[in-house]
């Protein structure tokens, strides 16, 4: 189950550096970041949660426990902001030696506010998960 949003994002990771002499990594981790910001607003939350750096097994009641989180949080921004419309990456700097970047993405709300958010990632098995 795990491996849809994996294969999905190295895909796209493949297509990027194919397209692309070098890309840092920074820009990577961001576009994941991204990615999974999509997911949750896009109601996947399955796959929200399969961004974020866990084991590669856990409990299925956990998960669970996770996947309604999310759904929590959109709620919440929808009563608070009348919802998230858009994610926008701001910057992004990755230190590879640690394997670890620091994403500022952007969220616009539907009452036309926005909220600048810190996402850390951290490169584990050649994916970028949030931490």
């Amino acid at each position: 189950m795990r491996w849809l949003p994996v294969s999905f994002i190295l895909s796209l990771l493949l297509t990027l550096v194919a397209c692309s002499r070098e890309i840092a990594p920074g820009d990577i981790a961001a576009q994941a970041a991204k990615q999974y910001y999509e997911y949750l607003l896009e109601g996947k939350y399955d796959l929200f949660v399969d961004g974020m750096n866990q084991p590669d097994t856990i409990p299925g009641s956990y998960r669970e426990q996770l996947i309604t989180n999310a759904k929590m949080f959109v709620g919440q921004q929808k009563e608070e902001h009348r919802g998230i419309r858009e994610v926008r990456v701001v910057s992004a700097e990755a230190d590879t030696a640690r394997r670890v970047a620091n994403v500022f993405i952007v969220f616009a709300y539907g009452d036309s506010t926005s909220e600048e958010v810190l996402v850390p990632m951290v490169l584990r098995k050649g994916v970028w998960y949030m931490r």
